[in-house]
């Protein structure tokens, strides 16, 4: 698979997007996912290339006519070219610049034609030994090209057809009785392991699709699509990191809905969760495209702010409050208000760490609280102070552990 650290650009040429085509609904972080694995790994790649150029250079040593010569010549530039070309691409995927795939993409399909033209000229010449030696290699290139490439199945058959093809016109060349088996044998062959390659495309997607969809739901809240609490933290992690580094600020906003248990004990769970949902979507509202929100649970919601100061954290926290508090439709002609309050924690002003900036955050979000509610407050070591002292007081409170904790 594709490593995360490099990524490699889809095919721009109208032949090689065909060629790497996989299907009319595949997202396109899979796609590009798919073409990462056409590159391979060096090793693999190298070993390929020894194995042709071996080949190709024992047959021209044997038989070193002008056909010959020219096939070892065309193996050597086609291989070195491949090599330099992945070599180019893999620093430019991890630099995240565009890569040379559509290059890539047709000196393999030349690749696999070089290995089809020396079994072909091998069969025409009538000498066994060769002969077998270019076949061998070239059945054995079409196990490799399946278990390569078949997460481009066009290509993959593509592929076949030209490294084990010519052997048909190579057979009826060498005219040989017995040979002729190979014009019912071979196509079916070829028709079999392209048939397999699709499937195997096919079986791959499918299983990239449900790693990602449980990726997903593992990091996301299933009622309002938020990210839960594992997909903040590792979100604020990575931010964290990203922040310290280009010295930026970074807000994190902790919000606790106000008169909520009112909502479901009047109006039900269903209305309740309509109300959170609601929520959500006004959160999204006012949103900036970097910014995250994530629902921890239950009525309370965190926004991650990359690049904002204290002020403007602030200002942000009071939008919030303003839109939140605005009346709900819970269907059938019922309505509600809900109030919030938001503590605010700044990195590095308050920490360093997700605990640190949520347990300053929720310390702020708690005298919000006790201030009266439908407030919006920042952290202060004098709040930290007082919600310790609160959790002492309040041990049997396993609410207020947890926060502490």
């Amino acid at each position: 698979m594709q490593s995360d650290a490099s990524i490699y650009s889809l095919p721009r040429w109208r032949v090689t997007r065909w060629l790497a085509d996989c299907g009319a609904d595949v997202p396109e972080d899979i796609r590009l996912a798919l073409i990462g694995n056409l590159y391979g790994t060096l090793p693999v790649f190298i070993g390929g290339i020894l194995n042709t150029l071996l080949v190709a250079a024992a047959i021209t040593a044997r038989s070193p006519t002008p056909l010959f010569v020219a096939w070892l010549a065309v193996e050597i530039a086609i291989c070195l070219t491949r090599l330099a070309v992945l070599i180019v691409a893999r620093r430019r995927a991890l630099k995240h610049r565009s890569t040379p795939t559509d290059v890539n993409l047709l000196l393999s399909i030349a690749w696999s034609g070089s290995v089809g033209y020396g079994a072909l000229i091998s069969l025409a010449t009538g000498d066994w030994v060769a002969a077998t030696l270019a076949c061998v290699s070239a059945g054995a290139m079409v196990g490799g090209i399946c278990f390569r490439n078949f997460s481009a199945p066009r290509l993959c058959g593509v592929m076949i057809v030209l490294s084990l093809g010519p052997t048909i016109p190579g057979a009826l060349i060498a005219a040989q009785p017995l040979l002729l088996v190979l014009f019912a044998q071979i196509p079916v062959y070829l028709g079999a392991m392209t048939m397999a390659c699709f499937k195997l495309s096919r079986m791959l997607i499918a299983t990239m699709r449900a790693e990602r969809e449980n990726d997903r739901r593992a990091r996301h809240d299933e009622l309002t699509g938020l990210a839960n609490r594992a997909g903040l933290v590792r979100a604020l992690d990575e931010r964290l990191s990203r922040s310290g580094r280009a010295g930026e600020a970074l807000a994190l906003l902790y919000l606790d809905l106000d008169d909520f248990k009112a909502v479901n004990d009047t109006h039900g769970h269903a209305a309740g969760d309509r109300l959170l949902e609601s929520v959500a979507e006004r959160m999204r509202g006012l949103l900036r495209e970097d910014d995250l929100p994530a629902r921890l649970g239950g009525d309370e919601f965190v926004v991650l702010a990359t690049g904002c100061t204290a002020d403007q954290a602030t200002e942000f926290g009071h939008r919030l409050i303003d839109a939140i508090g605005a009346p709900y439709d819970l269907g059938s002609g019922t309505s509600a208000r809900v109030g919030v309050s938001v503590g605010i924690a700044m990195a590095p002003e308050h920490g360093s760490r997700a605990a640190d900036l949520l347990r300053a955050a929720d310390a702020a979000l708690y005298q919000a609280k006790f201030d009266g509610g439908s407030r919006c407050r920042a952290a202060s070591g004098d709040d930290l102070a007082r919600f310790r002292d609160l959790v002492s007081r309040n041990a049997s409170d396993p609410a207020l552990q947890s926060a502490a904790a």
